[in-house]
Formats: C-alpha cells, sequence, structure tokens
C-alpha cells in the first residue's frame, strides 16, 4: 500500500486478500475475499486452504450444464451451498469469507453471460445514478490536514485512539468546522471496556458525535445495550454481526441501532443484502461498509448494493486510488474526490477485468485434474499487525 492504515485494531500497510478467476467456456467471472483475523478469524492461508477442499468438480458441473438465469434465480432463493455444493458454512461466520469469494466469482460470472449488472441479483430496480461516500479519519492524518484536503463531507468516521481527550478533541474540531448537519461516528474497533464505555461514550457525544461502532468485545450483547440506554449515543455494530443469526441477537438484546454491513464479512453480496433487509425490518440504520485494502470486485460488489440502498445511513467507498497506484483490475474503481460520490459500473458482472499485473500474484490453479500450486512472482503479503 502506498499509504498506511491505522485504527485500534490493526495497523495495516499491506493488503491480504484473494482474488478468484472462473472460466468457463470463455466467460470469466471475478470474485474476491478480504480476511481479516480481528473480524471473523479467518486469514487467507484459512480460506485458501478451504478452497482446496471445495468440491469444484460439483461447482464447475453446474456452472457448465446450467442455464446462467436459472442458476441465478435459484442462487438468489437457495444459497451459494445449496445451489452449488460444498459444507454448511459454520454458523459463527468463520466460513464467510470463502462464501464470498465463490459467490462474488460465480455471480460475476452468470451476470455476465446474462449482459446483466451484478447488482441485478441483488434488485431489479435500477441503481441511483451516484451515492455519497462518507470519509475515514485514521490515526495516520491529522484532523487538520483531513479537513483541508478530504471535503465535501457527507458523514465523517473517526477512527479512536488509545487517548480519549485526543478522540474528544478530534469529533469537536470536525463538528466545529463542519456545523451540526454532518452525522459524525467514532469507531473504537472493539477497544474500549465495559468499566470505561460510559464515560467515553458521554464525553465524545458531548463534543458531537452521534454515533459509536463497535465499542466493546464482539457479542457484550447486555453491556451494549446498557451503554445506549445510559449515554444516549447510537451504537453501531460491525464485528459483533457476521451472520443473520448475529443480527437477530442484537436486535433482540437491544443492543444497537444499526449495523455495518460488508460484503466480505457478511458472505457475498447476497447475504448482504438479506442482512439490509433485516435491518429494516427491524427498525435498525444500516451502513454499507468496506473491508481495508480491497483490491477490485469487493469494491464494485459493495457498491451494486450501496447503489441500491438509498436508506443507507452512509456508504464508504475504500480507498483504493489512494493505497495502490497500480491496480490489478481494469478499469480500476474510481471515486468522484470532487464530490466524494461513486457511481454504478459500466458493463455486465462487475465490470472489471484482471490485467497483466494480476498474474504474478497467482497462487493456485484448478482444472479437472485437482488444484495445482503456481508459485507467484511476488512475496506474500504480510499480514496486519495487532497494536
Amino acid at each position: 500500500m502506498r499509504i498506511a492504515f491505522d485504527h485500534p485494531a490493526a495497523r495495516r500497510r499491506t493488503s491480504d486478500s484473494l482474488v478468484l478467476r472462473l472460466t468457463v467456456d470463455g466467460a470469466d467471472g471475478i470474485g474476491e475475499c478480504a480476511p481479516r483475523r480481528y473480524v471473523t478469524g479467518e486469514t487467507s492461508d484459512g480460506v485458501a486452504h478451504a478452497l482446496r477442499r471445495h468440491p469444484m468438480e460439483v461447482l464447475f458441473d453446474r456452472l457448465v450444464r446450467g442455464e446462467p438465469a436459472a442458476l441465478l434465480a435459484e442462487l438468489r432463493e437457495q444459497g451459494f451451498t445449496k445451489t452449488f455444493g460444498g459444507p454448511r458454512p459454520p454458523a459463527d461466520g468463520s466460513g464467510n469469507n470463502l462464501l464470498c469469494l465463490l459467490e462474488t466469482a460465480v455471480l460475476d460470472l452468470l451476470t455476465r453471460r446474462l449482459g446483466l449488472p451484478a447488482g441485478a441479483a441483488v434488485s431489479t430496480a435500477l441503481p441511483r445514478r451516484e451515492v455519497r461516500v462518507s470519509q475515514v479519519l485514521d490515526l495516520s492524518m491529522d484532523v487538520g490536514e483531513f479537513l483541508d484536503t478530504r471535503g465535501p463531507f457527507h458523514f465523517v468516521k473517526v477512527k479512536a485512539s488509545d487517548d480519549l481527550d485526543r478522540d474528544v478533541r478530534t469529533v469537536a474540531a470536525i463538528r466545529d468546522r463542519l456545523g451540526p448537519d454532518v452525522p459524525v461516528m467514532v469507531d473504537a474497533n472493539m477497544s474500549w471496556t465495559p468499566a470505561g464505555a460510559a464515560r467515553h461514550a458521554e464525553r465524545l457525544r458531548e463534543a458531537g458525535a452521534g454515533y459509536v461502532e463497535e465499542p466493546l468485545p464482539p457479542r457484550s450483547w447486555r453491556a451494549l445495550r446498557d451503554l445506549r440506554r445510559a449515554t444516549g449515543l447510537r451504537v453501531m455494530l460491525d464485528e459483533s454481526v457476521c451472520t443473520l443469526a448475529d443480527a437477530r441477537q442484537a436486535a433482540t438484546a437491544e443492543a444497537c441501532d444499526a449495523l455495518n454491513v460488508r460484503v466480505a464479512k457478511n458472505g457475498g453480496l447476497l447475504a448482504s443484502a438479506r442482512l439490509v433487509a433485516f435491518a429494516r425490518s427491524a427498525g435498525l440504520g444500516f451502513q454499507i461498509g468496506v473491508q481495508v485494502a480491497e483490491t477490485g470486485p469487493l469494491i464494485n460488489a459493495g457498491r451494486a448494493l450501496a447503489l441500491r440502498c438509498p436508506d443507507a445511513l452512509a456508504v464508504e467507498a475504500g480507498q483504493s486510488d489512494r493505497f495502490f497506484p497500480e491496480m490489478i483490475v481494469s478499469p480500476p474503481p474510481v471515486v468522484d474526490r470532487i464530490a466524494n460520490t461513486v457511481a454504478p459500473v459500466t458493463g455486465p458482472g462487475f465490470g472489471l477485468r484482471l490485467n497483466e499485473r494480476a498474474e504474478p500474484w497467482a497462487a493456485l490453479s484448478w482444472t479437472a485434474d485437482g488444484w495445482r500450486s503456481v508459485a507467484p512472482s511476488h512475496p506474500a503479503p504480510v499480514e496486519e499487525s495487532a497494536l
């Protein structure tokens, strides 16, 4: 990555993602996942190992023999495992990145063959012409520089530090510059303790924050409910909600006001769309978020969902244009940095192809004879270091 991204759970200077290309009868589908140990417990090595065990022959048999429109309809109705085979994913979400990798590649392939945008799998409604995206202040940048260079601001997320006074000053400076109308959320990334959470929340609310994201260790349902009731600061959950069952528990416990929906964390585009539908039915808000350092298909998968969710509290667009001067996909996903908006992609599927920069990273190849290892020309990236 050309620039670093720091937050309370990790310090990231390299990307760690998996990209999968499926080819059937000369047509390609490209998928991606971004495993993060501190989110779902998954790693890239673990997902790659699980992929080797997946029944690829069943997947390809269905893709070769099936009619794309029928397969897409079945995928939407039954989910990936029932449609294309494989073991039932773990209930705790620890298989979500494998599901995401496979599902996004299949969705791209099917919608390409049908001449449809991948977002049509989520909704037949036309996407919005553009969507405003939030800006994220992480620990690598000073608040003054952020305010001077990253506008216009539609929604601001502040990555919390280990210094509450600093965070309060940061929120106050943002509120002073932007006024009362731009929402400000502090993302604590699970770094608070139940004993100190109320004090943190009250001070940040007084400084101008409207939300706190994932303040406590994951699934601290009762403590989260108590925090909301005691302070009035709204809570958005991220790492606590990897599955639909998690979301139901959170809602039943009155542990949150909103959910952060991320395609890789939540098991693919269709599972993320189902999570959005649940949030609406439960009276919860939701954000369409990203994993740091997505490299291509995940970016456009998240945008496909966001462009069909006009009621989202916020939409994150990522910073791939800042992180990676040269990307492995063409055309590279873009953000209009003048207006801080994103627009629908052109072309069918996710509108991307792997370019020549992807080839040196190839690691595995599957044919009817099975898997074989491909020695990458680039060294494997170093996984994020915990702070």
